[in-house]
């Protein structure tokens, strides 16, 4: 059987920086705390503390005192920060570039509007790391919607504008748009041309991997898609090769690999998310090659 790794696929930058800024204190034989899993996947975090990652949560990292504390890629609201400079706590900084630069813009644009009667609406998922720092940046202000049953939270008499957390599908954000526009113009109050701004703000490397992966779904008998079961761009990105390539499988790991599947296949294909790790890719396509 012929077995394919998508080139494509595996760590984005940002996820790739904040490993590869834990594993250079970890070798240096500093203690380092991760505020949170350091990525959405098992086998990574397990990798990483191996090698003397030690991921505490919120409340863990509230006691801690004189020491170091990795923000990983998704980011951290303000507050995280406050409590950091009061507790003589480093921050070892390993925030996605993009998520920090969303952070400021929705900072930046909440300060602006929100005595005039604007509304930041952002558009991912609830409880998500990424968007609870997002939301933070408005003092949880923000509307945070997740499909188009929310659009009753948005109030389409005023000014909206709207962002995305970076991970999410691009046809699901741009639907939300129209529907925002759409109801504006069917009230007549709010004018979607010039009370509904669009930010533009869906992660590139995730964006493009969509019509990259169809195309890679749809050359083989069978997709074995790997990633973590607790992540976002995981599960879209899977829904993706799926709608492709109705033999699709989602697994965490080599031992959910079921021999059954590659009945009569002649070629297989191995793609993930952009929170999983090369090393488990590579993992997966060595043990289908044998199969």
């Amino acid at each position: 059987m012929v077995v394919e790794i998508d080139s494509k696929s595996g760590f984005c930058f940002g996820v790739q920086n904040a490993v590869e800024i834990a594993e250079k204190a970890l070798l240096n034989g500093e203690k380092v705390f991760s505020l949170g899993h350091i990525v959405h996947n098992d086998r990574e975090v397990e990798r990483l503390a191996t090698m003397g990652l030690v991921t505490i949560n919120h409340e863990e990292f509230s006691g801690l005192r004189d020491c170091k504390v990795l923000i990983r890629a998704h980011g951290e609201p303000p507050e995280t920060y406050h409590i950091a400079e009061k507790n003589n706590i480093e921050i070892v900084e390993a925030t996605c570039p993009i998520v920090k630069k969303l952070q400021s813009r929705i900072k930046d644009r909440w300060e602006e509007v929100r005595n005039e009667k604007g509304q930041i609406v952002i558009f991912g998922k609830a409880g998500h790391a990424e968007v609870v720092g997002l939301l933070g940046q408005t003092l949880n202000d923000g509307i945070l919607v997740s499909g188009p049953t929310d659009i009753t939270k948005v109030d389409l008499s005023r000014p909206v504008w709207l962002f995305s957390q970076t991970t999410m599908g691009i046809h699901d954000y741009e639907e939300f748009a129209g529907l925002i526009r759409k109801g504006m113009a069917e009230k007549g109050i709010a004018d979607p041309a010039r009370d509904l701004h669009v930010n533009k703000t869906i992660c590139g490397q995730v964006s493009n991997r969509e019509p990259h992966l169809k195309t890679f779904a749809g050359k083989h008998d069978i997709i074995i898609f790997v990633s973590g079961r607790e992540s976002s761009n995981g599960k879209m990105l899977y829904s993706v090769c799926k709608s492709v390539n109705s033999e699709t499988y989602f697994v965490s790991s080599a031992d959910e690999i079921d021999k059954s599947w590659f009945k009569g296949k002649k070629s297989a294909g191995i793609c993930g998310a952009t929170s999983t790790p090369k090393w488990l890719i590579e993992n997966i396509r060595d043990i289908v090659a044998t199969l």
